[in-house]
């Protein structure tokens, strides 16, 4: 075994999981009616020998979509999809987290309900944002996003039962835990940023005020699976969808603070140059992350099997997350664990289709079950 910080077993929050090669939320757009069905159940159960599985970003309800063909969780018909899926990994000996999603103004008219506005702290547009719609001619691509409107005071706490109910779901489904999803530029994120968020009420202006809503659907969500088995992901320091923000530094370790006040299992940092870019972590960010959250440190970002050993070796980490390795290696933690080489992803096939792509990569000769 060459790597043994990875395959050491740890706990996240309450849930013991056998390594610490995570699987990464990874939006592949394979849903057309929104409900997770056997592709899913075959999609997640292949990479059962991961950790943890984060599912793919589920929307919390009709609103809160941005992208067709990605599932949701407000259904009684989406609830049902979702058990199937857990019930195939499970019976693989696999654990699974569902990450819990709403886009904000990273949306259009033609996606949402009745064609209404997306929703948002402000109304602002991304500059440069796109999302995923549906066409007239039933194709499906990349548009940019609308002008969304600013939520009213009074309609945020449906909002957060929304996310109380998709939790509620999410339990009922047998997930082992669930994300909130407050990272990529999304209506948490969009909380969160300075640039993103002008209001004058209680949800703007101040750290304390712009971290209101967010950690109130932490609170709302804790309420339903206890805090030691719900995770956050967030993005400080990204530039997606034209989000900025003046604080990033100083709202990552005020959130930091908070969340290890409530107790949480997880804290996942997306790294800012995920796609290649040249942001970074300033020097010592990851060491005062550390000193401020009592929880397990996930951390996601270009890493392969080396650099994930060595972050672990560090101390300012328990895991690490992979995505697009994830996407063309189901057996990932088992190729990891063999040294042995990876299949390089086909990025023409991440977004939409069938199983080409999806569930059609090659496991290595003897599988991933010694690993699961």
């Amino acid at each position: 075994m060459a790597f043994e910080a990875l395959f050491t077993p740890t706990q996240l929050g309450s849930l013991s999981i056998p390594n610490r090669v995570i699987m990464a939320p990874l939006t592949r757009a394979r849903t057309p009616d929104s409900v997770p069905g056997k592709r899913q159940q075959a999609y997640y159960g292949q990479r059962a020998g991961s950790g943890l599985i984060i599912s793919e970003a589920t929307n919390i309800s009709p609103t809160a979509r941005g992208y067709v063909y990605t599932p949701g969780i407000w259904t009684d018909e989406q609830e049902a999809g979702w058990k199937e899926v857990v019930n195939t990994v499970h019976a693989k000996g696999g654990r699974i987290a569902l990450q819990l999603w709403h886009v904000g103004r990273v949306s259009h008219e033609m996606v949402q309900p009745n064609g209404e506005q997306p929703v948002a702290p402000s109304a602002l547009k991304g500059e440069g944002a796109q999302c995923f719609v549906e066409f007239e001619d039933g194709s499906a691509g990349q548009y940019p996003t609308s002008t969304p409107r600013a939520l009213e005071t009074d309609e945020i706490p449906g909002i957060v039962d929304d996310y109380r109910q998709a939790a509620v779901r999410a339990k009922r489904a047998g997930f082992d835990m669930v994300e909130v999803h407050a990272a990529n530029a999304y209506l948490l994120n969009q909380f969160l940023a300075t640039g993103t968020n002008q209001r004058t009420d209680q949800y703007g202006g101040s750290l304390e005020n712009r971290a209101r809503f967010p950690l109130e659907v932490v609170d709302a969500v804790v309420d339903v699976f206890g805090a030691d088995r719900v995770g956050i992901r967030m993005t400080p320091f990204i530039e997606l969808f034209g989000l900025t923000d003046d604080e990033p530094e100083a709202m990552a370790f005020y959130m930091a603070d908070q969340l290890s006040k409530r107790g949480l299992a997880y804290l996942h940092l997306n790294e800012p140059n995920w796609a290649g870019g040249d942001i970074q972590f300033p020097d010592g960010f990851r060491e005062q992350v550390r000193e401020r959250f009592s929880g397990s440190l996930i951390y996601c970002g270009n890493y392969n099997a080396e650099r994930a050993e060595a972050l672990l070796g560090s101390g300012n980490a328990e895991a690490a997350a992979f995505g697009r390795p994830y996407i063309a290696n189901p057996d990932l933690a088992e190729r990891f664990y063999q040294n042995a080489p990876l299949n390089e992803p086909d990025h023409a096939t991440f977004y939409g289709g069938d199983e080409k792509g999806y569930t059609d990569y090659p496991f290595m000769d003897n599988g991933y079950d010694r690993i699961g």
